[in-house]
């Protein structure tokens, strides 16, 4: 078995599909950031997001998220608390800007390890095919039979009320989804020429999948990504506001919403700033998704 494929082999075809890929990935971001003014709003969303994560805790907060001042309860929005109180008198804004390292983490967790699991079992399905294919899909069939936010819940219930487990929940319902994604790219892709050149000059499977899906599996992955970030971040919030996600004191949006249902009369920014983080968080990635899907997508590329 050769232990490379020749030059002149993989110069016509996947050299040429990876420079195509890199080239229209490069073309791709810079029409998206100059063809469209509406996609310039996601980028600054992310970028609010990404300082909040990354330095909210350190530079940002000027309060302690989790620490008690009874007698600073329920104070309106002032120069002192910029979002307000709670109800145990911690400052609003400072638990906003530390529900979103909360948040993102939790769905790059949640994302990371779902895709992670539905590539393996796409891409192994797509290749293999025959009774492993069906026995593979027909697992996948089984979790995508139920609702998912169902699934969730009675997992979550099953496990107990936290946020790792409702993590565990979330990847447990959305690595179904890559994995049908995958393996459909997947049986389309190993009937291309420079798949079928490589299987008969003898290359192995793992060098197939490494030098010739993965590079053209990568723009769909990253825009179906993108998308379902907003996703697993409504979706964490909806768990904890039902109890069954993050528990007090933890500063998440959808905790902190829970916790103010009884306050919402007398105390109208306990539940708008952490409902305001949580719709402008979900609308930022789904548009950067959304731009993203028009000039990732091989369906789209014609139209770049």
């Amino acid at each position: 078995m050769p232990s490379s494929i020749p030059a002149s082999v993989t110069s016509k075809g996947a050299f040429v599909e990876t420079k195509n890929w890199y080239e229209n990935l490069k073309k791709g971001f810079r029409i998206y950031m100059r063809g469209n003014l509406l996609n310039l709003l996601p980028i600054l969303i992310l970028i609010v997001v990404l300082v909040f994560t990354f330095l909210g805790d350190a530079f940002i907060v000027t309060h302690d998220p989790i620490e008690m001042n009874l007698a600073d309860r329920l104070k309106p929005p002032s120069a002192a608390h910029f979002f307000g109180t709670d109800e145990f008198g911690r400052d609003v804004f400072s638990r906003v800007v530390s529900g979103t390292k909360i948040s993102l983490s939790a769905a790059a967790f949640v994302l990371v390890v779902a895709s992670a699991i539905g590539f393996v079992v796409g891409v192994v399905s797509g290749l293999q095919g025959g009774v492993m294919d069906e026995v593979l899909m027909r697992i996948t069939d089984l979790f995508m039979a139920f609702p998912s936010m169902i699934l969730a819940i009675a997992i979550t219930a099953a496990l107990g009320a936290s946020l790792q487990n409702t993590l565990i929940a979330l990847t447990v319902v959305f690595w179904p989804w890559y994995a049908r994604v995958v393996r459909a790219q997947t049986l389309a892709l190993r009937e291309r020429e420079f798949v079928t050149a490589s299987q008969s000059l003898g290359a192995s499977k793992t060098h197939i999948i490494i030098r010739h899906l993965l590079p053209n599996l990568m723009p769909i992955l990253i825009t179906q990504l993108t998308l379902d970030v907003g996703y697993v971040i409504l979706s964490t919030a909806g768990l904890s506001f039902l109890g069954l996600g993050a528990q007090p004191p933890t500063p998440e949006w959808g905790a902190m919403i829970m916790s103010a249902r009884q306050f919402m009369r007398e105390s109208w920014w306990y539940t708008t700033f952490p409902g305001i983080a949580l719709v402008t968080t979900v609308i930022g990635f789904n548009l950067l998704g959304d731009g993203l899907r028009d000039y990732l997508d091989p369906k789209m590329r014609g139209t770049i």
